[in-house]
């Protein structure tokens, strides 16, 4: 696990400055690989790459950039699960490391673009070929590791993080289209950031720079061929095997490993099959002393007690909120997803003094159905069949007889049911979805709208959520899939930045692409089995988990009293904050709204959240611009 870099000549011409240009780049990342800071240039000094490693595999002879003496030169970050596998397939080449790294440059050299295909892992790297002159980059399946870049004065810049990139711009501004969709989602779409001209190097592709040409392509896809032919036993079965098959390979370190334990299925099961199939193993959880509503440390308990696992907890406090947001915010780059941001900061940080491997769950809710917004989609859906009698016609999954006893799952979601149901009810499928993952009506004064321009991002929303690699019949599928391809990769984002903060390796088992290309194929009524969430799941890994655990129906996915703070410890605080950005005159809040808003925000509300991250954003990176361009003056 690293932070990667690089600086590449457009116009095929030597770089003044250039080693001062990559260690900077290294510096800004140094906290993503405190154990090595290297860099490397071409005798021509038109392509340099820079690394900060974290030494988990091969310590002694794994340092990058790597070099095979025959003009290829990787930049890499992440852990290729089956590299032993594939060292022994192509035994012809000449390896002078134990390391993953080699490995990549060996399928590269033989196989070219097509070597991401033979790769189980999470990756970002760049291979530079001297005797193509040409650059190849590539990013992992499912974005677990980042890749961002820009073109600035013919100069193509690569990085793990944005604020290594901001040296190099010539004026940091907002990108009004993905502001438009955070306000809307709380995440991205596509490529863009909220950075004008800086991009994001989608999951799944490779881009390949030649001639000054710049192509990327796509290489993978999850494609939901449903299997109707097996039983529920055949598909909770195989899973299982999958799901083990894929922590043992997570578990492959030199160093020891742990794994986050948050209380719920997912973390505990990667855990707890962790616990198994290791030594020295340990788990890491975090709470909040604010009743039972934002803690469930007793259910981690249960999970390291049965597997018989040292935990380490921590509560986290209204001060570490303030002490520590800024910090949260800037490693970020961007604001997105929810505050869960924030406490897994912490509980990175404390994991960080113990291990630098931790294993997560994240995925698990996204792959098998654990939102319970799916529930509350499909009432609305059994409701319409119900009128209609059209329940039993084969296009609903659960009718309303059997979604009844899950309902209350729905306890704490009364506030959303109630505005779910306001409008456009038994609309189209995609614009109800639609209007569960929407929090723009939410934002009513607090923005400008006008100034954010005409784009729709209900356009960009259906294209993905209607996309033809999903059945047309499956609601569940498509909602999940949407999930899939814009939440997921922001939660791993989150992931990824508050581990690496700490020089922390945090691995995502569930995220093994043969786990996702086998779920794709499980038909929608065998997952979500009378409206219980994460029913295909919880069948597979029944014998893993103690029944408390199992069988518990409120789960909470980390939810942070942030609004109950507000009101209370962080009063001062926020208002300052909001304060800051009123006198800096931001033309796209109404301040006046916001501060109205802070008297009656609900208790899981998410528009302070969003707005206070915005706010930290601007401050930190947009007024603030000039501290990165003088790292290179």
């Amino acid at each position: 696990m690293c932070g990667i870099a690089g600086i590449f000549s457009l116009s095929n011409s030597s770089l003044g400055g250039l080693e001062k240009h990559l260690q900077v780049m290294n510096q800004l990342q140094k906290h993503r690989g405190p154990d090595a800071q290297t860099t490397w240039r071409n005798a021509s000094d038109k392509i340099g790459f820079a690394h900060q490693r974290l030494s988990i595999i091969d310590l002694a002879t794994g340092n990058q950039p790597m070099s095979n003496g025959q003009g290829l030169t990787i930049c890499y970050n992440g852990e290729i699960y089956n590299y032993k596998e594939l060292k022994k397939n192509l035994s012809d080449y000449s390896y002078k490391t134990n390391s993953d790294t080699e490995v990549i440059l060996a399928y590269y050299q033989k196989y070219g673009a097509e070597c991401v295909k033979h790769l189980r892992g999470m990756f970002a790297f760049a291979i530079w070929d001297e005797n193509k002159n040409e650059l190849f980059i590539a990013r992992d399946r499912f974005g677990i590791k980042p890749l961002y870049y820009t073109i600035e004065n013919n100069i193509f810049y690569f990085a793990s993080e944005i604020k290594s990139l901001l040296p190099f711009i010539n004026k940091a501004e907002v990108n009004t289209d993905a502001l438009k969709e955070y306000l809307y989602f709380q995440l991205y779409l596509g490529t863009e950031t909220l950075f004008k001209n800086i991009f994001e190097l989608k999951p799944s592709h490779t881009l390949i720079i030649r001639d000054a040409n710049i192509k990327i392509n796509k290489y993978w896809e999850v494609y939901y061929n449903i299997d109707w032919n097996n039983s529920a036993e055949y598909f909770s079965e195989k899973l299982k095997y999958l799901i083990e098959d894929s922590v043992k390979a997570h578990t492959l370190s030199d160093v020891p490993i742990g794994a986050y334990v948050s209380g719920g299925i997912d973390s505990g099961i990667i855990s707890s099959l962790a616990a198994d199939s290791t030594s020295d193993f340990m788990g890491f959880s975090g709470k909040f002393e604010y009743g039972e509503l934002f803690d469930e440390s007793n259910y981690a308990r249960m999970i390291a007690k049965n597997k018989n696992f040292k935990l380490h907890e921590i509560s986290i406090t209204a001060n570490d909120f303030q002490n520590s947001i800024e910090n949260v915010i800037y490693h970020l780059d961007q604001p997105l997803a929810g505050p869960g941001s924030f406490p897994q900061y912490h509980v990175s940080k404390m994991a960080a003094k113990h291990r630098k491997v931790v294993l997560g769950g994240q995925g698990g809710d996204e792959i098998f159905g654990g939102y319970t917004r799916y529930l509350i989609a499909y009432f609305e859906q059994c409701i319409k069949g119900a009128i209609d009698n059209t329940l039993h016609n084969g296009n609903f999954v659960v009718t309303y007889e059997s979604i009844i006893p899950n309902l209350v799952s729905l306890q704490n979601y009364k506030p959303l049911l109630k505005e779910f149901f306001k409008d456009g009810m038994f609309d189209p499928l995609d614009k109800r979805y639609f209007r569960l993952v929407n929090r723009a009506p939410d934002l009513n004064n607090e923005i400008n709208w006008k100034l954010l321009g005409d784009y729709n991002p209900y356009e960009t929303f259906s294209g993905i959520f209607n996309s033809q690699n999903v059945g047309k019949e499956s609601y569940f599928d498509k909602m999940t899939h949407f999930d899939f391809k814009t939440l997921l990769p922001a939660l791993l984002h989150v992931e990824d930045r508050m581990s690496m903060a700490h020089g922390l390796e945090s691995r995502v088992p569930f995220l093994d692409h043969s786990i996702i290309e086998f779920a794709a194929t499980i038909p929608a009524d065998k997952k979500f089995k009378d409206g219980t969430l994460k029913m295909i799941l919880t069948k597979a890994s029944g014998n893993v988990l103690p029944k408390e655990v199992l069988e518990r129906k409120n789960k909470m996915g980390f939810p942070v009293p942030l609004n109950m703070w507000i009101n209370n410890e962080l009063k001062d605080y926020v208002k300052d904050v909001f304060d800051y950005g009123k006198n800096k005159n931001r033309e796209y809040f109404n301040y006046n709204s916001i501060f109205d808003s802070l008297k009656t925000e609900g208790e899981f509300g998410r528009k302070i959240w969003g707005l206070l991250s915005l706010e930290l954003w601007f401050k930190q990176f947009i007024d603030e611009h000039n501290k990165f361009k003088k790292l290179i003056n």
